[in-house]
């Protein structure tokens, strides 16, 4: 393919190997995705391809950025795409699909995405938008948390689970791993350990990855901790509700949505000094945070309490900021695992062989992110405009 003078050899040579119809592109980086995928090993032998691998994961991303949820339909879009967005002159059969993704290692197609959304994230980092709010705003948090894929069994029939991490700011999954074994907890420091830098990150997580470890963990490497405590940490959790709650002072939110009201009232106490700070490592302050809701069709009301944990001291926190982040911690359910589990369908998935589930997770995970980096909002819309027409699910991959 031409390119432009502007673009460096190294362009040209992706792009090529690609297989990626000659059309102009603005700058370099609108093939950084593609460039990335260049760098996933090949798992078949060099003798009797007839498509290369880049092509290959071209072609699976385009269609599950289009709804595509099997093999079949994977190849069917490559069959019908439009010319313009075609990477080889006769389309790879589902057969093909199925054996190469099927073998594929999710760890090194995980890693070289990783390092992609990572610059893109950066990128989107404008040096305006650092200097527009407080220091302790601008802090990096990610939510950790575990999947099942509910269609998946692993060899043993045992069901296949993944653990991501998601950008509470730019709402990006930036990493998943899998679960070994049915650990979750062990998933925790395997997943974060992907990402290169963890200093001053701020990691939420749920109470079942309240871990002495987990926290420990986190401390040698720089990073922060925002820890629900609940039932599996009953000490803990007594030590947190005894503490003199009635006497800090708290602040409340209201707001209404998807047919309720919300209050939401939070305290927060340092435990330097207190009996409790003995009991969890780093520990700096706990939150105790009170949630009312009121369903305006049915008038029934329910109220909940939950305590947290925090590394982060009171010059670098405060409680406004804590209770987003709780808060925002259920993105990776809402923006990330629901909308996998419905809009892509993963929940119905009858991937169920080799790696394929896992590469499947990854290949939805990154059409998301390119979904979010396009300035989208309702997944389901934007999933419909690259389903009506091909050239528009190839634009999304070469602007990214």
């Amino acid at each position: 393919m031409p390119a432009s003078s502007s673009s460096p050899t190294a362009l040209a040579d992706a792009v090529t190997a690609a297989g990626v119809p000659a059309r102009p592109l603005s700058a370099p980086e609108s093939i950084s995705l593609l460039q990335a995928l260049a760098a996933v090993p090949d798992p078949r032998n060099r003798r009797g391809r007839r498509h290369s691998l880049q092509s290959i994961l071209f072609l699976a991303l385009s269609a599950v950025l289009a709804g595509a949820r099997s093999y079949a339909a994977i190849a069917d879009w490559a069959a019908v795409a439009e010319p313009e967005v075609r990477v080889c002159a006769d389309p790879p059969h589902a057969s093909t699909f199925r054996r190469l993704l099927s073998r594929l290692d999710p760890v090194a197609l995980q890693a070289v995405l990783t390092g992609w959304v990572l610059s893109r994230r950066a990128a989107a980092a404008t040096p305006a938008t650092v200097a527009a709010g407080p220091l302790a705003e601008q802090r990096r948090v990610v939510a950790a948390d575990g999947k099942t894929l509910r269609g998946a069994r692993s060899p043993d029939g045992a069901q296949v689970k993944v653990f991501g991490v998601y950008d509470h700011a730019h709402c990006l999954v930036l990493t998943q791993s899998a679960v070994l074994d049915g650990d979750e907890i062990a998933a925790f420091t395997t997943a974060l350990a992907t990402l290169p830098d963890l200093r001053e990150v701020i990691v939420t997580a749920d109470a079942l990855h309240c871990q002495r470890e987990h926290a420990t963990w986190l401390r040698k490497r720089g990073g922060h901790y925002l820890f629900t405590v609940k039932g599996n940490q009953p000490t803990l959790r007594r030590a947190l509700a005894a503490l003199p709650w009635a006497q800090a002072p708290g602040q409340r939110r209201r707001q209404r949505a998807h047919g309720r009201t919300e209050s939401r009232s939070i305290k927060v106490i340092d435990l330097d000094g207190t009996p409790a700070a003995a009991l969890f490592p780093h520990a700096a302050r706990a939150i105790k945070v009170v949630r009312r809701r009121r369903d305006t069709r049915t008038g029934k009301t329910s109220t909940e309490v939950v305590y947290a944990l925090t590394s982060l001291t009171y010059r670098q926190a405060d409680p406004a900021l804590l209770a987003t982040w709780i808060q925002g911690h259920w993105g990776i359910e809402n923006r990330v695992h629901h909308v996998r589990d419905v809009t892509q369908g993963e929940d119905a998935s009858r991937i169920r062989t080799g790696t394929g589930p896992e590469v499947m997770a990854v290949l939805r995970n990154t059409a998301l992110n390119l979904h979010r980096l396009e300035g989208h909002t309702n997944i389901a819309s934007a999933q419909r405009r690259a389903g009506w027409r091909a050239g528009s699910a190839h634009a999304s991959l070469t602007a990214a």
